[in-house]
């Protein structure tokens, strides 16, 4: 019995021997594919737009031009109100001298007459004439009564272009205890604005400068030439 054990033994040994001596190694080598075993070829159009490729191409130059210009849209700048139209056609002149579309557009609006100081919201006339009276008396004998419709009784103490003058007669009828305010007051007119259609890379700050930011509108509140 022994004896079995060992040949059976040295029979495994022998055959894993064997083996290790059969097994080849693995070599760095090409590996030969047939085409057919690759499948199909794809089809890089497939589920695509082909108009949709063709616009990529325009945008980027290699086709017709594209609208890329007319989607983003164009910078735009609107000066006015100008309450002469002389002035609103010089403007126009000067920036189209500059290679500018420039454009007049002339509506009606609200002119800016001056700066109303004004004492609103009183009962009766008694009251009214009593104001008058110590208005006189401080220094300010140039107010006046006068009556709306729709604000009723109120003192008007003068009208003033610039707003310095309007605050020192504001601060002297309210050092007489009187609730003077002062209010812009306008008018409807004929007004013109003046349309311009920036070129790429010019901005709008030499436009401000010369007009002021409060008659110059930018981005969304300007009108681009038609």
């Amino acid at each position: 019995m022994k004896n079995i054990l060992l040949v059976l033994l040295l029979a495994n040994i022998l055959y894993f021997m064997w083996g290790l001596l059969t097994e080849e190694e693995s070599q760095p080598g090409v590996a030969f594919v047939k085409e057919s075993d690759l499948g199909p070829p794809l089809d890089v159009t497939t589920g695509r737009d082909s108009d949709g490729v063709d616009s990529v191409g325009a945008v980027l130059g290699s086709g017709e031009p594209s609208a890329l210009q007319a989607i983003v849209g164009q910078s735009c700048v609107t000066i006015g109100p100008f309450k002469d139209k002389p002035d609103a056609d010089s403007a126009v002149l000067e920036y189209s001298n500059e290679s500018m579309k420039a454009v007049l557009r002339p509506t009606r609006g609200q002119i800016f007459v001056g700066h109303w100081v004004q004492i609103r919201n009183i009962a009766d006339e008694v009251t009214a004439k009593a104001m008058l009276a110590k208005l006189k008396t401080g220094g300010l004998s140039d107010a006046y009564l006068v009556r709306t419709e729709d604000e009723g009784l109120k003192i008007s103490l003068g009208l003033f272009g610039d707003i310095s003058g309007a605050e020192k007669i504001e601060l002297q009828a309210r050092s007489l205890d009187l609730p003077a305010e002062i209010t812009a007051r306008t008018r409807e007119d004929n007004v013109f604005f003046v349309d311009i259609g920036l070129p790429p890379g010019r901005g709008a700050s030499a436009i401000i400068e010369k007009y002021g930011q409060e008659r110059v509108l930018l981005r969304g509140a300007a009108t681009c030439p038609q």
